[in-house]
């Protein structure tokens, strides 16, 4: 299996390590700083934006260090970046990079597969202690990822991830045993592997680790944390949603509601079942699905609410466990003490 442990890397992590996905425009610094607060790695979402990025990486450099810039000869700062590749500029994260060292940045979505070995080579110039995640959703990839960019961390995302991700995939229960042993056969021994997709409580965690995940990712769960940059009532549909296997689906429609698909052609995005992609199974035209969806949000409910909801509310199948608003650090702790408690059970069952 492999051996780089996580912990070598981030010492202020708590067991078991807990990731906030890096989602884009919910992941600001409130989100990023209390997750790192508490234990965890936190990370703040790509945005395409970069002045906003950049005020971002400000804002969140200040509530860990008091400083709004890093001072010279600074320690990484201990939050990790997103950065969606076929929406960011690669020189202009780079340059970012330089100025706020952030401890990690998280590799996704590429238009080309070489794309990845070219931003992982440009930040690796630009910061030597600022370490390369890279999600990818199947083993064929992060096998290609492991030799030709050696990560410090592959994010392997599961089919149940709400959120966008790899049209054609595995859930993380075949998708991880069968990456670790794909790369210890080939020698790949030095990346940490962590499992997103569909984690959103303790006994998923406990699950995931039993798996060989180093670590496990969750993004839908913080989509109710207090620190996360969201709409009352984006939060609201995801706390009063259940069952998620059958209330979200995977759909390439999501994207084309507030003009062309913009993602690579490969990707598609998990999100609830709501009027649009009903609209748009019945067969009704993209011109009249986006002409609803622009009056839905001229709305104070942006299209979010359930009387009209007809925007995008990402979210994956383990959506049905978000039952209530918590601080970000009181997550983390219920999330642990139950992973705890499953395993136990577990090692109790198995005598």
């Amino acid at each position: 299996m492999p051996s780089r442990p996580l912990f070598q890397d981030y010492p202020w992590v708590s067991s078991p390590a807990i990731i906030s996905a890096p989602m884009s425009g919910f992941a600001g610094p409130a989100l990023a700083h209390a997750v790192y607060k508490a234990g965890g790695i936190g990370f703040l979402g790509g945005l395409p934006d970069t002045k906003a990025l950049y005020t971002a990486l400000q804002d969140v450099t200040e509530l860990v260090t008091g400083t709004r810039l890093p001072q010279p000869g600074a320690d990484a700062l201990p939050i990790g970046l997103g950065a969606l590749l076929f929406a960011q500029k690669l020189d202009e994260v780079v340059a970012l990079v330089k100025v706020f060292r952030p401890v990690a940045v998280w590799l996704f979505a590429a238009h080309e597969f070489a794309d990845f070995k070219r931003w992982t080579e440009e930040i690796r110039k630009a910061s030597n202690v600022t370490k390369i995640w890279i999600q990818i959703g199947s083993v064929t990839g992060a096998v290609k990822l492991a030799q030709s960019c050696k990560p410090d961390v592959l994010v392997l995302q599961g089919a149940d991830a709400g959120g966008h991700g790899g049209e054609k995939g595995a859930g993380i229960i075949s998708l991880i045993p069968e990456t670790l042993y794909a790369l210890q056969r080939l020698g790949l021994n030095d990346v940490s592997i962590v499992a997103a997709g569909g984690i959103a409580d303790g006994s998923s965690v406990a699950a995931a680790l039993t798996l060989g995940a180093d670590g496990v990712v969750m993004g839908t769960r913080f989509l109710a944390a207090e620190e996360t940059t969201v709409h009352p009532s984006y939060q609201a549909a995801i706390l009063e949603t259940e069952d998620g296997g059958q209330t979200t689906v995977r759909a390439k429609v999501f994207d084309e509601l507030a003009g062309p698909n913009i993602w690579p052609r490969d990707f598609d995005g998990r999100a609830l079942i709501a009027q649009s992609y009903r609209d748009h199974i019945k067969g009704i035209s993209i011109e009249e699905i986006r002409k609803s969806h622009a009056e839905a949000k001229q709305t104070s409910h942006l299209g979010f609410d359930q009387e009209n909801r007809r925007a995008a509310i990402w979210a994956g199948t383990g959506v049905g466990l978000v039952r209530e608003k918590a601080h970000a650090s009181d997550i983390l702790t219920e999330v642990r003490q139950a992973a705890k408690v499953a395993l136990e059970r577990a090692m109790t069952i198995m005598g």
